[in-house]
């Protein structure tokens, strides 16, 4: 039921304009409703509604996680007590009405103002959670503060309806604290900063050729060695440059727990990346008897001080099987997923093509080559995956050889491996690296700090299309949704991942969220404009990130070799 007599209805992930009844149009809400009460245009119900210190949230059945979320952050940055309603004053009602999702699925909402309620209903938990998000943005950037900053104790909303469903259910972000570890609180702070942005799902790159960083009790080797590496490349593999300080870190097991818990409570799922066979000379230093020693001394292999493809991956034995079955066993007690992500990309196959123990496994499975191999190992953990309820997923290189048959595939190297998979009826993530890759710089001009790939600007992510052409209707439905990945190489702090992050994850946010137009046809300038509220946002959220005259002087890394590639990105 609709609390006021006729309202607008606006929808979307950054404001957006007036435009009348909308669906899945984005993460935030009409620029109109931003700041000012004077600039509101309220419904026939008159004067809007006065969040204030009477104003109590009546919490339902099933939302009570949002009930302590809103305490939180609006409690925090207003300095109201948003405390658990009283007759009389007036309310926040939250509530779950599973029928909002008939139309627009679980994560679907409303949130419906008049002068003494504000409700925020969803189809499921995580639909109400989404509904008090929309409620923050509409509250202007001093709700995304952690105390309060003006002596204002009355927030005046307008009288409104806004209603909103996601496009796709897999809204994520990969973030490589294998390369350079990020401590945990940093973690949680883009945990929140990606739930602010209503992407649900964060995949955690926590093991490289770089760096082991979950600890695995079985296995301490992992950390005490592998999370460790004696100096670190600065720039790209070609630079000259070294830091010659130690870098390391890895969470515990009750971190991780921690990290796993906050994220659910604010609905983003927390997917592991455990990468084998490649990218594992963290392993095999700290374990030597996993990497191929028939053919290479692996007792002398440290953790990997530069960046690139490494040649050095794992022996196929029972042995190293057994490892990493006990390793991901630990795993999903910590991880509730339903997927675990395994790597199984960039893997050279000089080593296999070697070494007669691999050679004699490839005959004894009649898997005809290496590819064959990599593909052997694949299928291994899928089986053992899914018999303990989990789905794997992996980078489009695990279609080598011969798909597994319950793998999801993470379309990275262009649209090219998705389509492959969905045509053969397997399930998708979009994240081409021509597209979405923000470790790839944001403009050719001379300071652009490390410049790295391809140029891809706020309107070229603003642009991207998660569902390539040419797909039937039954082969698109396999595309779970798409995913923006920072690969953090030259990413050495949490100010140069926010920099290469912001603002382009707002725009990839709009684009997983919505409905648009072809991206030909979308409306740059219209985000563009929006995105000038949403710059205060993250000011108020502390985020450092790339403003659109480009790098602030301490942004910048002049004498720092970088990547850049010449020209326009391919469609693959």
């Amino acid at each position: 039921m609709h609390l006021i007599p006729a309202p607008r209805r606006v929808s979307g992930t950054l404001p957006r304009g007036r435009a009348g009844r909308q669906r899945g149009t984005g993460f935030g809400v009409d620029t109109d409703l931003d700041e000012d009460s004077a600039r509101f245009e309220p419904g026939e119900g008159g004067g809007g509604f006065a969040l204030d210190e009477d104003t109590g949230v009546d919490a339902w059945p099933g939302t009570e996680a949002v009930a302590r979320w809103l305490r939180a952050t609006v409690g925090a940055a207003t300095g109201l007590p948003v405390a658990p309603h009283r007759d009389g004053g007036n309310r926040v009602l939250l509530r779950v009405l599973p029928e909002l999702g008939e139309e627009g699925g679980p994560e679907a909402h409303r949130v419906a103002i008049d002068g003494r309620v504000v409700e925020i209903a969803g189809a499921s938990a995580a639909g109400v959670f989404w509904g008090a998000q929309t409620l923050r943005q509409m509250m202007g950037p001093e709700a995304f503060r952690r105390a309060p900053v003006t002596a204002k104790r009355t927030w005046r909303l307008p009288e409104v309806v806004v209603e909103d469903a996601p496009r796709f259910a897999w809204r994520g972000v990969l973030l490589d604290v294998a390369r350079h570890f990020l401590p945990k609180d940093g973690v949680l702070r883009y945990v929140d900063l990606l739930a602010a942005h209503k992407l649900n799902v964060l995949h955690l790159h926590l093991t490289d050729d770089q760096g082991w960083r979950l600890e695995i009790r079985r296995y301490p080797r992992l950390t005490e060695v592998g999370a460790w590496r004696a100096r670190t490349k600065i720039g790209h593999r070609a630079s000259p440059l070294w830091d010659e300080r130690p870098h390391g870190g890895f969470y515990t097991q009750d971190d991780m727990r921690e990290i796993v818990a906050y994220a659910a409570e604010r609905h983003v799922t927390v997917v592991p990346e455990i990468d084998l066979p490649g990218h594992s000379q963290a392993a095999i230093a700290a374990y030597p008897e996993l990497g191929n020693t028939d053919v290479v001394d692996t007792t002398a292999l440290s953790v990997w001080d530069t960046w690139g493809v490494n040649e050095n991956v794992l022996a196929p034995t029972d042995n190293t099987l057994a490892f990493y079955e006990n390793v991901l066993s630990e795993v999903l007690d910590l991880f509730p997923s339903p997927f675990v992500h395994i790597g199984g990309d960039e893997c050279p196959k000089n080593q296999w093509k070697r070494s007669p123990t691999a050679q004699a496994r490839i005959a004894a499975e009649r898997l005809g080559d290496e590819d064959g191999l990599q593909s052997w190992f694949v299928r291994h953990f899928d089986r053992w995956l899914t018999e303990r309820g989990r789905r794997l997923a992996g980078w489009d290189e695990i279609l080598e050889g011969g798909l597994a048959p319950g793998a999801t595939v993470c379309s990275w190297r262009g649209y090219a491996g998705g389509v492959a998979a969905a045509r053969a009826g397997h399930d998708v993530i979009m994240c081409p690296e021509q597209q979405v890759y923000l470790d790839h710089r944001q403009d050719a001009g001379p300071d652009e700090p490390v410049p790295i790939g391809y140029v891809r600007t706020l309107e070229d992510v603003y642009r991207f299309e998660p569902v390539p052409p040419g797909l039937s209707p039954a082969e698109a439905a396999h595309v779970l949704g798409a995913q923006a990945n920072i690969w953090t190489e030259v990413m050495e702090d949490q100010q140069r991942v926010d920099y290469q992050a912001f603002p382009r994850l707002a725009a990839f946010a709009e684009t997983v969220w919505s409905s648009l137009p072809a991206p030909a046809e979308r409306d740059h300038a219209s985000f563009a404009r929006r995105m000038t509220s949403h710059y205060a946002r993250l000011d108020a959220l502390g985020v450092a990130y790339r403003p659109p005259s480009g790098p602030r002087s301490w942004q910048r890394r002049p004498g720092l070799l970088g990547r850049p590639i010449e020209g326009p990105p391919p469609i693959v």
